[in-house]
C-alpha cells in the first residue's frame, strides 16, 4: 500500500498544516499514543478534587433539528421558553422556519432575546443543482445576509465535501470552495464551518491509504474554514473506518484531531451512543449521558487547551423519542459534569 511520501504534494501540504500525515497506519500510532497520554493526564487531575463546570456558563446550546417536531407543533416561542428553563444558553439553527410558516428573522431575533438565548450558528446546504436554491454555492450573499441579521457568529454546512466525488482531487476542489465561503464569512465578522458525519473519515477511492478528512483539513485555510465535530459520528467513524479498504488496521482517535488544532473547532455536536458492535454504526444513539462516549474525558481534554473555555457544545439527537425530554435530560447531565468529577 502506498504511503504519503509517494504523494509529495499532499504530504507537503499536510506537513505545512501540521497534521500528522495521511497514511492511516503511520498516523495511528501517534494518535493512540496521544489519546492515552491525554486520558492519563485527565485521570490524574481528576484526583485533585472537584472544580468548576466542564461546560462553562454561556456555552451550552442545542441544534434545533433535535426539536423540529416541537417547533412545528408549538412554535419557536414555546420551545425557546422550555430551553431557557432547562438551562440552555444558545441555539443552532437548521432552517429559519422549520415548518412554522411565515416568521421573520427579526421575530426570531426578538424571541431569542426575550428568552435569554443566543443564536450561535446555522446549518445551510453546501450546493444545489437549482440555481435558486438556498445554499452557499448558489446564494452565498443571501446566506450571509441572513446569518448576519440574526447576529450569528458562525454559519456553516452539515453537507460533506462530496460535490466532486470521493477522490483526493475532488475534495481539494471542495476545499477551495470552502475557503471562498470562509473568506466571505470572515469579511462579515463570522466563521464558516463544516459539520461532519461518519463518512468524512472514510478513504479516498483513488488513494485508499488517504483518509478524506485529512484532505479537508490540509487543503482548507485554518483561518477561514472551521469545523464542528459531531462527536458521536466521529466515534462511529472510528468503528466503521478503523481499517483500510484492504483490511489493514487504521485506528484513529477523534479527540486527537481537536487537540492538534483546537482553534479550528469552535463548535461541537454532543450526542451519545450505546456501543453495539452488532449495529452497522457500532453504536445506537441515545440521550447524552445514557451512552458509552466518555464526555468527561473529552470535555476535560478540550477545556485544557489554549482557549478551551471558548468552545460551544450543542446537544443533538437525530431521532429522539421525546425531543423535549431529550433536551432536558441532556442539559442536566452536561451541567452536572465538573472539573475533577466523575461524570
Amino acid at each position: 500500500m502506498k504511503r504519503a511520501q509517494e504523494h509529495p504534494e499532499l504530504a507537503e501540504t499536510l506537513r505545512r498544516r501540521r497534521f500528522l500525515g495521511v497514511a492511516a497506519g503511520a498516523t495511528a500510532a501517534t494518535l493512540v499514543g496521544t489519546a492515552t497520554a491525554t486520558a492519563a493526564q485527565s485521570d490524574t487531575s481528576a484526583q485533585k478534587g472537584r472544580g468548576g463546570p466542564l461546560v462553562p456558563r454561556g456555552h451550552l446550546g442545542i441544534q434545533l433539528y433535535t426539536l423540529r417536531d416541537q417547533v412545528r407543533s408549538i412554535g419557536f416561542a414555546q420551545v425557546f421558553k422550555e430551553l431557557a428553563r432547562y438551562g440552555y444558553d444558545q441555539v443552532e439553527f437548521a432552517g429559519y422556519t422549520q415548518g412554522t410558516g411565515d416568521i421573520t428573522l427579526k421575530q426570531l431575533t426578538r424571541l431569542m432575546r426575550d428568552h435569554g438565548l443566543r443564536g450561535i450558528g446555522s446549518h445551510v446546504g453546501y450546493y444545489s443543482d437549482d440555481p435558486k436554491a438556498y445554499s452557499f454555492a448558489t446564494n452565498l450573499t443571501q446566506v450571509l445576509d441572513d446569518a448576519e441579521a440574526l447576529g450569528l457568529p458562525h454559519v456553516g454546512t452539515a453537507s460533506g465535501p462530496w460535490r466532486y466525488g470521493s477522490t483526493v482531487d475532488g475534495w481539494k476542489r471542495c476545499a477551495e470552495e470552502f475557503n471562498t465561503y470562509g473568506a466571505a464569512a470572515k469579511a462579515r465578522g463570522m466563521k464558516f464551518y463544516q459539520h461532519n458525519h461518519a463518512e468524512e473519515f472514510s478513504f479516498a477511492t483513488d488513494r485508499p491509504d488517504v483518509r478524506l478528512y485529512d484532505v479537508l483539513l490540509a487543503e482548507t485555510d485554518p483561518e477561514l474554514v472551521h469545523l464542528e465535530m459531531d462527536i458521536y459520528w466521529a466515534y462511529v467513524a472510528q468503528f466503521r473506518f478503523g481499517k483500510k479498504v484492504d483490511g489493514s488496521p487504521a485506528p484513529f482517535e477523534p479527540l486527537d484531531y481537536v487537540l492538534r488544532a483546537p482553534h479550528r473547532y469552535p463548535l461541537f455536536h454532543v450526542k451519545d451512543g450505546e456501543h453495539d458492535e452488532t449495529a452497522t454504526d457500532g453504536y445506537r444513539m441515545v440521550d447524552v449521558g445514557d451512552g458509552d462516549i466518555d464526555y468527561r474525558r473529552f470535555l476535560t481534554a478540550v477545556g485544557r487547551t489554549h482557549g478551551g473555555r471558548r468552545h460551544h457544545w450543542m446537544v443533538e439527537h437525530d431521532e429522539p423519542a421525546d425531543s423535549l425530554t431529550t433536551a432536558r435530560r441532556s442539559a442536566r447531565y452536561l451541567r452536572s459534569l465538573r472539573c475533577g468529577g466523575r461524570g
